[in-house]
This record gives structure tokens, C-alpha cells and sequence, in this order.
């Protein structure tokens, strides 16, 4: 097993902990986005706990903001606070880790989880950096699920008409939300399409999940000149727990102990 698969595997764990001790969290959308997360900051992104404060560094937006579960995970694993505080006061009562990213917590850009509202984001600081002379990169994570809004094809449209080729999306594509599949709440077609359309380099990623295949993906994303990049990761919903996978019950879902421990088993035979 190559490192990065390993450090998203343990991240399942971390994440399957934070969100029993809460009994609360996306768990589902958690585990399809981590192996994202992962190489994003593990491999890809100039963003580190000593820059942050810098603005010449990349930048990063959850639009999905409901997964921060799995963002906090991503940050504290990197050091930018206790990884262990995370896990033992998710959601509860007077803390700081609540349920959508915030910026009172290190590490976080911007307060986001009202869907729709993050490529917008990014697009703005986008411009920016070239309205600045700045080489900084910015990248937006955004659900499936979310792609049902219109102001997300507003921004795709402006990202395409402005050439920002230093913004890159990704879609994390696991078919899923709380009410059905994405099919049937609202069917967003060929995202593909939609977003070449409006002038994007479209990028397919077939297994998501795949660390390897993610990472050759986002060289691909920084090598495009002259218009933005979107990668469309083809993801599973639960990635790796056996009972949570293509379930969409475990959108939000709250474990029982015996099936915290079946989770916890799960990724324990991954990682041996």
C-alpha cells in the first residue's frame, strides 16, 4: 500500500471516531471525499500550518461543507491544532468544531457549507491572484448533490469567460445524497459536458478513491493553460466501511457501537 492510500485509510479511522464520539457527522460523504482531501493537502497544495497566515500560498474551499468532518481530520493530522480535541468535542456543547467549516479554526479559508456557494468563492479568489501578479493556486471541493444549484454555473461561466486557469474544482461524485440518488432528486446529466461548455478543462477520474489516480490527475490540472480545470472524481458513498458503502442512509448517520466496531474492523483489515 502506498503512503498516501495509507494516511487516507487511517484518516477513515480518525473520521469513523470523531463522529461516533459526536454521534453525529456526514460519515458517508466523509469517506468518499478523504482519499481528495488527502492527496490535496499531502501532495498537491502549497498549504501548510507555517504559510498560513501568507497570502501567496494556494487556498482551499470546502463548498461540501458539510464533510468537514473529514477536513478536520485532514488539518489536525497536519498540525494545525490537536487532532485529538477534534475528535473528543466535535459538535459538542460550546465548541469550536462545529458542524461546518468556521474560520475561528486554524486552517479554515472561509465559513461555507450553504451549498452552492463555494465555487462562486473560489472563482473571486481567483481573479484576485491574477488581478495581484500572484502565483497561488485555488482549489474548491464541491458535492454532487450541490451541483443542483444555480450559482454554481454562474461562477462555472465567469471561471471559463476570465481563462482562470489557476482555479481547479472537484467534484466528488459519489451518487448519493440524503434523499436518493442524485438521478433521482435532481439529475444533473453529464457534468462533463456542462462544464466544458462553459469553457473548463474537464478531467475524469474513473476511481475516485484512488489515491495514485488523483494525484496524476491534479498535475494534469496544474499543466492546463489558459482556462480553468475541473476533475470529476467518480466516488464511492462510505468508501470502505462494507456496510455504509452506496448506502445512502449513512448520509448522516449515527453508529450503534456494534457497528462501530464492524467499521473500525473494516478499515483495520485494509491497513494490515
Amino acid at each position: 500500500m502506498d503512503a498516501l492510500t495509507r494516511k487516507a485509510y487511517e484518516l477513515r479511522r480518525d473520521i469513523l471516531e470523531e463522529v461516533y464520539k459526536s454521534g453525529s457527522g456526514h460519515v458517508g460523504g466523509d469517506l468518499s471525499v478523504i482519499d481528495i482531501l488527502t492527496v490535496l493537502y499531502n501532495e498537491i497544495m502549497d498549504i501548510t500550518p507555517e504559510n498560513f497566515g501568507e497570502r501567496n500560498r494556494d487556498h482551499f474551499l470546502l463548498s461540501k461543507g458539510h464533510c468537514v468532518d473529514a477536513l478536520y481530520m485532514v488539518l489536525g493530522d497536519l498540525g494545525f491544532f490537536d487532532k485529538q480535541e477534534a475528535k473528543d468535542t466535535f459538535s459538542a456543547y460550546d465548541s469550536k468544531f462545529i458542524g461546518h467549516p468556521n474560520t475561528d479554526i486554524p486552517g479554515i479559508e472561509i465559513n461555507s457549507g450553504s451549498l452552492g456557494h463555494g465555487l462562486a468563492l473560489g472563482v473571486g479568489m481567483a481573479i484576485a491572484g491574477k488581478m495581484d501578479g500572484m502565483d497561488y493556486r485555488t482549489y474548491v471541493v464541491l458535492g454532487d448533490g450541490e451541483m443542483a444549484e444555480g450559482s454554481n454555473y454562474e461562477a462555472m461561466m465567469a471561471a471559463g469567460h476570465y481563462h482562470l486557469d489557476n482555479l481547479c474544482a472537484t467534484v466528488d461524485l459519489n451518487g448519493l445524497q440524503i434523499s436518493g440518488t442524485t438521478d433521482q432528486v435532481m439529475s444533473t446529466a453529464d457534468l462533463g459536458e456542462k462544464f466544458a461548455a462553459f469553457g473548463w478543462n474537464v478531467i475524469h477520474v474513473e476511481d475516485g478513491n484512488n489515491c495514485a489516480h488523483l494525484v496524476e490527475a491534479y498535475h494534469k490540472a496544474e499543466a492546463c493553460k489558459g482556462k480553468p480545470t475541473v476533475v470529476i472524481a467518480h466516488t464511492v458513498k462510505g468508501k470502505g466501511v462494507s456496510f455504509m458503502e452506496n448506502n445512502k442512509s449513512w448520509h448522516h448517520g449515527v453508529m450503534t457501537e456494534e457497528q462501530y466496531k464492524q467499521a473500525i474492523a473494516d478499515i483495520e483489515e485494509v491497513l494490515s
